[in-house]
């Protein structure tokens, strides 16, 4: 019996939705990257991209605990001397909600050319409204007779 390995072909990425509103920063971010990863799946592969889209809507609405609104800091570099900026997680809600989600995913999944198209697979956005309806309408249909779990083969 062969060994079974997981090909491009075999997959059919799904789409979920999560509600951010009240959900701890860190907490909501390690489910999103285990879904980005794929690791959910029996069809994991840690050299290909076999997770899952995800939505996430209400950013702005994210919480954290403790002082980290005041502590936690974002800093960002222009690449020229001097050019470090910082801003802490309290101003960053205000200006910038989708990228403090995007930062928390971004630094639990790889750092590498497949972590960057990972990310390219996470919708995040400020209200609880988002333009990909269709999606995961079809994506909870089930287009895939089996759920996507490729049959084996024999032989």
């Amino acid at each position: 019996m062969k060994t079974y390995r997981t090909k491009s072909s075999d997959l059919t990425p799904q789409w979920h939705v999560f509600d951010a509103s009240g959900r701890t920063l860190g907490r909501l971010a390690s489910e999103v990257a285990t879904l980005l990863l794929g690791k959910h799946k029996p069809t994991y592969a840690p050299h290909l991209n076999t997770g899952d889209f995800v939505i996430v809507v209400n950013a702005a609405k994210v919480r954290v605990t403790g002082n980290k609104a005041q502590q936690k800091v974002y800093y960002r570099h222009s690449n020229y001397p001097g050019g470090l900026r910082s801003t802490n997680f309290a101003k960053m809600i205000e200006t910038h909600p989708t990228r403090v989600i995007e930062s928390a995913v971004k630094g639990m999944i790889p750092h590498n050319r497949l972590g960057r198209d990972m990310m390219r697979r996470l919708k995040v956005y400020t209200g609880d409204t988002h333009p990909h309806q269709a999606q995961v309408e079809k994506s909870k249909g089930g287009d895939a007779p089996d759920g996507g779990v490729p049959k084996r083969r024999r032989g």
